[in-house]
């Protein structure tokens, strides 16, 4: 499968895990993950419409979102 830059990077920075040991409060940590997995959310969505944008142009036979279920969703974690 696909992996995206967004994907991409939260990978490379959870191997450089010790950036974050400054960070001290568990809230902090709470907040830069639910900073992340708002931004999955709307990289898929991105996703999704950009490829739906182009269905209508073209000649797909599926939407966006099977697209991006089979591109990208079969990733490993």
């Amino acid at each position: 499968m696909k992996q995206t830059a967004f994907k991409w990077l939260v990978e490379k920075l959870n191997q450089c895990e010790p950036m974050y040991s400054g960070i001290q409060s568990n809230e902090q940590k709470e907040y830069i993950d639910i900073l992340i997995e708002q931004a999955k959310e709307m990289e898929e969505e991105q996703i999704i419409n950009a490829f739906d944008t182009g269905h209508r142009n073209g000649a797909w036979n599926f939407l966006g979102e099977e697209y991006y279920e089979k591109t990208f969703k079969n990733e490993t974690k």
